[in-house]
């Protein structure tokens, strides 16, 4: 969830700044929480909200707020309209615990909800359940303006031109220059550049500074 998350959030404007894999343990769940929340303006947390015995996220997220879990009305009705009585069990119904004062994150497609409380949105591992509570977490959210993105391929080896290209990126605030190694269609060492800027004017200045660096390193060959 990783990588969709960070494409999806740069999409809409916020900046990933930290990622963590964190394990079914309470205390480091609450310990990241704690340090993350603090830091950062949303943590988004995927996976944990199951129906088994190691699924504590939710408990662990109350725990770290301070608050109480319980079952949640509209969840458990919905459960019941699903399931009926008979197969609402106590493994369903764990599914239906919510953080006192969390807002649900979910809507008809969702059987089980995600949450959000406070800066925290907690939603569900599976990918497919994961990319729909996304969707709706994020009119709940202040975004920003898009980051935009270019790549230029450099036809070089990244240490070639890292002098040149820290000037570049000097002489262009406003703009996060990176360069991206791989191997070439014939094996060969090669590099992406790949610049960003929520500027497009910025944006632009600064690839047309990396062409005309590339340009000229060609010419002197």
């Amino acid at each position: 969830n990783i990588g969709y998350i960070a494409e999806y959030l740069t999409g809409v404007g916020i900046d990933l700044k930290e990622v963590r894999v964190v394990g079914d343990e309470e205390a480091a769940i609450i310990a990241a929480l704690d340090a993350l929340r603090a830091a950062y303006t949303y943590v988004f947390t995927t996976g944990g909200i199951g129906p088994t015995h190691d699924d504590i996220t939710a408990d662990s997220v109350a725990k770290a707020f301070g608050v109480a879990i319980e079952h949640h009305p509209e969840v458990v009705a919905r459960f019941r309209a699903r399931f009926g009585e008979a197969d609402l069990n106590e493994a369903r119904l764990r599914m239906a615990r919510i953080p006192v004062g969390a807002a649900l994150v979910g809507d008809e497609r969702i059987l089980a909800p995600g949450f959000m409380l406070g800066n925290v949105i907690v939603m569900a591992g599976v990918p497919s359940i994961m990319q729909a509570m996304l969707d709706l977490a994020a009119p709940l959210l202040n975004t920003g303006i898009r980051m935009l993105s270019e790549t230029v391929r450099g036809d070089c080896r990244e240490g070639d031109i890292g002098t040149p290209l820290r000037a570049i990126a000097e002489a262009h605030p406003g703009t996060l220059i990176g360069s991206y190694p791989f191997l070439d269609e014939n094996g060969r060492p090669n590099t992406n550049l790949v610049v960003r800027s929520r500027d497009p004017d910025k944006l632009a200045a600064a690839r047309r500074a990396i062409e005309a660096m590339l340009a000229d390193r060609r010419a002197a060959r």
